[in-house]
């Protein structure tokens, strides 16, 4: 407290106005809410809240056949996860067992239900009925709430984010998707240029979308449960608003409106529909009969009635029949409807406000609410004899049978490649439709339409809307359903009536500025939950209320009077760890904003911005980048493509996966021997650890021309830096094979190695197999070595009755062997069994590769190039200080590149490195320039970063300055060894007989149309004919030269005679082209002529 002592009250209170204190309230933020978060966040919402909800809306299944039975579900959950090893035998399992042993990491779903059996009630409780999978870090995982010494203990990486699923052994995420918002009106246009208004409607009974059409100037409802599109004005009347007057004030009484809405009315009147029992026997006439069988019979007017309570715009309660919010909510669709003809527009799909996205939660809940609803239809059928299936949670492809709804690739397997990816892919968004411009979007066919969250941004789920309604009408919202139609309409004259919308209509209110503010206050006060939004939209004159999930929002500090709320001493208190971020929550520091909300507030970016009308202050600019924008330094100094060229290649760098990588098996694993801290590092870095498993390492840069081997990108490399480990990696990979037993009592088995007769060794291909016939570990393998000596039974199905048993099952080997390019060591081999009772064995092969010609590397600026030349020390140039380059850059790579931020990073690095001290280059901001070139002036060197150097190959000083000094290389996962290929004779296609394609099947490269055009173009005309014959697919077939078709033998078929029978080369393709088009009745006959006449 001394140093608060000394200071004026004045200074006490003082604005902040250094920029360090701010941005601790990342880490806080991140503490609470982490990069993942949402992730997790929505997935225990749905495991905690939601799937009660679904049960409670499907609790209870009677039986057509005894009315007097029931079942009812009293309580639903998830348990713990475990893993069933005998009958009846289970325990708890740790997600990175699941991952060595192939399991999928789950937990069962248990019941208690209360059913009747005769007369009396039965009570049964933890019934299970399936299982589901549990994401890593959520409530119910192992790992939750464990130290760092316990994570060991569990072989798992506390740096993990978590948020992924375990399924069969793979680690798969469920990508973010993008979807309209539910329970919203959204008026857009058609192909046509027609103006329609839906609606998708989701509760937890029933989901359905309505659309609202225009025909020739008549207003139409359709819905998928009516056979044709029913006119408007029918379906009012249907609910009960019979009077036309009161039809016409609902919607509106400016003359424009009425005069939109007339034509539908004549409609009405056309038809001779004039009460509700009219109108509704008209609807049940057009509905789509769903005959469930055995069911009550209803009549027509009852179905008509049912369907306008409960399908049509499902969202919007009915009781009683009372339609009165219905009608209402209906006649506001109208109304925007007709208003979007005029002057106003229609919405944007792609304004993130009438968006939502779906998270792993809300996508596992329609899945499970699909399955449940089968589960208990299943149930209802076998009612009589009780026997339930049990649910089978999902894989790969989202498919719903009710919703017609199919998706492909919402679930992919996370990918290893560094931390980043996986961190990476981990906050990515895959969209439907739209593009937009984004930094980290990737190249190609998908660019703009995948796109990653920024750093604060935090996804909401869903609330109770209990609460906000009762609150709503405290504040004075007079409630809709007591007012009549003259009161709802909003009359020309008046602006003060604002609908106030949630998922429904709540009702008017007069000063809607006056329950804003109210709202808001509440709402920083913490009497309501802080991700409730409130915003006016002026053109539909509508205050929305949004408590929905899967709303965009971020944190923000409130302004007042000029004056950021968040002072020095708060931070103060922040960083001593007085405060959470939660405090500053409920002390109304900071609080959050949605897209729409954000729309009517001014947001300063920095405080020196800050004037009259601001409404907030943003707490960081930088957090504007997602976490691989984030890596790179200094940004804002580069041209932006390239900045999106490092997104995409920085999730290709190889370092570090994790702290348990030693102990993890996967297919494929790209591990840096030595990696390192980057000299210039930015806020994301620290804030995402990747200090901590870093990917690339500081290499001492010479910017100049060397030896014509560095054209166009290509990197020299220093053989004495490789030598010492610059850029070596090592490269696993697993083989795997299970031991299965078969129908008939065979099984798998292991033979052991096998005996060359004579010297009674094994023979080569058997060299490194231990005796159980598993190869052992340490031992080099070599291209074609067996790895398991595996051997299985031919006849694996159970023979017929009839037939005679053998006495002694035959075996066939189907030996795992290894196929590469270069030898590997085993570096371990584990024997366990998987799930369904087979052995499993994974052996994980290493190689330790150095850089050679050809590999890729790149700088974190988007300037990636092969390795070129590597030379030998002795032969590079140094500085005065003796100080040798690992790597040569060609100076060309800068100018059209613009890319600044890289000869920054090469100045502060420099700088850095003489002051024992990293320096920052976070986006907006960073270390600047000119201090930068001081410290480097304070060691004795020359303020641009230039040295004095002499060629290594003379000996004589190089006459210019050469600009000098470290900057962070990635080494990429491309290398030059995975890619080579050549091939010589291979094997062949069976169909056309020509070579294969692919590097993995070994097969040719292949001149194609171009290349044809090229030798063509050049009249080299046999070497055409051998690429495109000779050495491709050539067969010699007999052609009769009377009738042109093709002989067999010497013989033709057709004219019965050899006599003019010749043989020619065609390709084999052209051969079968003839022979299909016989089959189809066209003949193509060959004219033959001798080749000397």
């Amino acid at each position: 407290m001394e140093e608060f002592g000394g200071m004026s009250p004045q200074e006490l209170a003082a604005p902040i106005n250094t920029v360090e204190d701010k941005w601790k309230l990342l880490p806080a933020f991140l503490k609470v809410k982490g990069l993942v978060k949402q992730h997790i966040d929505s997935f225990n919402y749905f495991i905690n809240v939601e799937i009660k909800k679904i049960m409670k809306a499907n609790e209870k299944i009677t039986s057509d056949a005894d009315p007097m039975w029931y079942l009812k579900y009293l309580n639903i959950y998830v348990g713990m996860p475990d893993v069933e090893e005998s009958f009846n035998v289970t325990r708890p399992v740790s997600p990175h067992e699941c991952r060595l042993r192939d399991m999928t990491y789950s937990a069962p779903i248990t019941v208690d239900i209360e059913y009747t059996r005769g007369s009396q009630r039965v009570i049964r409780n933890a019934l299970p009925i399936g299982r589901m999978p549990i994401m890593l870090r959520s409530s119910n995982c192992v790992l939750t709430g464990k130290t760092p010494m316990e994570f060991s203990k569990l072989n798992e990486c506390p740096l993990d984010p978590g948020g992924y699923f375990i399924v069969k052994g793979q680690e798969k995420v469920i990508l973010i998707q993008e979807q309209l918002s539910k329970n919203r009106i959204i008026v857009e246009q058609d192909r046509k240029g027609a103006v329609g208004a839906s609606v998708t409607s989701s509760t937890h009974e029933k989901k359905s979308r309505t659309n609202m059409i225009v025909k020739q100037g008549r207003f139409y409802l359709r819905h998928n449960t009516l056979s044709e599109d029913a006119p408007i004005a029918i379906i009012f009347k249907g609910m009960g608003v019979e009077s036309d007057q009161e039809i016409v004030q609902m919607i509106g009484t400016e003359e424009h409106v009425m005069a939109s809405f007339a034509p539908s009315l004549e409609e009405c009147q056309k038809a001779q529909i004039f009460t509700q029992t009219q109108a509704l026997r008209f609807l049940g006439n057009k509905v789509r009969r769903q005959r469930m069988w055995g069911g009550p019979k209803k009549t027509k007017m009852e179905e008509a009635r049912e369907l306008l309570a409960s399908l049509i715009l499902t969202h919007v309660p009915v009781k009683e029949f009372n339609f009165r919010a219905k009608c209402i909510y209906l006649a506001v669709m109208v109304r925007r409807v007709i208003l979007a003809q005029g002057d106003n527009k229609v919405d944007d799909r792609d304004y993130y406000g009438n968006k939502r996205l779906e998270l792993a939660g809300q996508l596992l809940s329609l899945l499970f609410e699909d399955l449940f609803k089968k589960f208990n239809s299943e149930l209802k059928k076998i009612a009589d004899q009780i026997i339930p299936k049990q649910i089978k949670s999902p894989t790969g492809n989202w498919s719903l049978k009710r919703f017609k709804m199919d998706r492909q690739g919402v679930t992919q397997v996370l990918s290893r490649l560094s931390f980043i990816s996986a961190l990476g892919m981990m906050t990515r968004i895959s969209s439907q439709f739209e593009k937009t411009r984004k930094v980290n979007t990737p190249e190609g066919e998908a660019c703009g339409l995948v796109k990653n969250l920024a750093l604060m941004t935090h996804i909401t789920t869903d609330m109770e809307d209990g609460p906000i309604v009762k609150l709503a009408f405290n504040l004075g919202v007079e409630d809709v359903n007591l007012l009549c139609g003259e009161e709802l309409s909003y009359p020309a004259f008046s602006w003060s009536f604002s609908m106030v919308k949630l998922s429904n209509i709540l009702g008017v209110i007069r000063d809607h500025h006056k329950l804003v503010s109210t709202f808001r206050l509440m709402r920083r006060a913490g009497f309501i939950n802080e991700f409730v939004s409130i915003s006016t939209n002026l053109t539909d004159r509508c205050v929305y209320i949004s408590s929905d999930g899967g709303r965009l929002c971020r944190p923000y500090i409130i302004v007042k009077k000029g004056q950021p709320m968040v002072k020095k001493k708060h931070m103060d208190d922040l960083s001593q760890g007085y405060r959470t971020f939660e405090d500053f929550l409920h002390e109304g520091l900071v609080e959050y904003l949605d897209v729409n909300e954000e729309n009517d507030c001014q947001v300063a970016v920095y405080e020196h911005m800050i004037n009259k009308v601001t409404t907030h202050l943003e707490i960081e600019p930088f957090t504007l980048l997602g976490v691989c924008a984030g890596l790179i330094p200094y940004p804002h100094h580069n041209q932006s493509p390239r900045n999106t060229y490092q997104c995409a290649m920085g999730k290709q760098a190889m370092g570090t996966i994790g702290y348990n990588q030693r102990n993890r098996i996967d297919t494929l694993m790209y591990l840096l021997a030595y990696p390192m801290k980057p000299m210039v590092k930015t806020k994301t870095i620290e804030l995402t650890d990747f200090e901590k498993l870093p990917a690339g390492q500081n290499a001492t840069v010479a910017v100049m021309s060397y030896s014509g081997y560095d054209i166009e990108d290509a990197l020299v490399l220093n053989k004495a830096s490789l030598d010492r480990g610059f850029g070596r990696c090592l490269v696993y990979k697993n083989a795997k094979c299970t031991l299965r037993r078969y129908t008939n009592q065979t099984f798998d088995k292991v033979m052991g190695p096998m005996l060359d007769a004579a010297t009674r060794k094994p023979i080569w291909r058997h060299n490194i197999l231990d005796a159980d016939g598993i190869c052992s570990p340490g031992e080099k393998v070599e291209n074609k070595q067996v790895l398991v000596n595996k051997s299985m039974p031919t006849v694996t199905q159970t023979p017929l009755e009839g037939s005679t048993q053998p006495g002694q099952p035959q075996y066939k080997d189907v030996p795992i062997s290894y196929k590469g390019s270069t030898d590997s060591y085993v570096e371990k081999v584990m024997i366990s069994s998987n799930a369904e009772d087979a052995f499993l064995i994974k052996i994980l092969l290493r190689q330790t590769r150095r850089p050679e010609i050809g590999d890729k590397f790149s700088s974190r600026h988007g300037q990636k190039g092969v390795c070129g030349l590597i030379v030998p020390q002795e032969d590079m140039p140094f500085c005065d200080n003796g100080i040798c380059p690992d790597i040569i850059m060609n100076p060309h790579g800068y100018p059209s590149r613009m890319t600044v931020g890289k000869l920054i990073e090469l100045l502060a690095g420099k700088a850095g490195v003489l002051d024992g001290r990293f320096h920052y280059g976070t986006a907006f901001g960073g270390s600047k320039v000119k201090d930068v070139c001081e410290d480097l002036i304070r060691y004795g060197y020359n303020y641009q970063g230039k040295d004095y150097v002499t060629s290594g190959i003379t000996g004589e000083p190089l006459e210019a300055y050469i600009y000098y000094g470290p900057i962070y290389y990635q080494k990429l996962k491309h290398m030059v060894l995975d890619k080579m290929h050549a091939r010589a004779r291979g094997p062949r296609a069976v169909l056309t007989r020509q070579p294969t394609e692919g590097r993995s099947r070994d097969g040719g490269l292949r001149l194609g149309e171009m290349e044809r055009d090229c030798l063509i173009g050049y009249g080299a005309s046999m070497l055409l004919l051998e690429r495109l014959m000779i050495s491709s697919d050539a067969f010699e077939v007999d052609v009769c030269g009377q009738c042109g078709l093709l002989g067999y033998s010497g013989w033709c078929h057709y004219c019965k005679s050899s006599c003019h029978v010749s043989t020619l080369r065609i390709p084999y393709a052209c051969k079968l082209l003839f022979q299909e088009l016989q089959s189809m009745n066209i003949i193509p006959r060959l004219k033959l002529s001798r080749y000397n006449e």
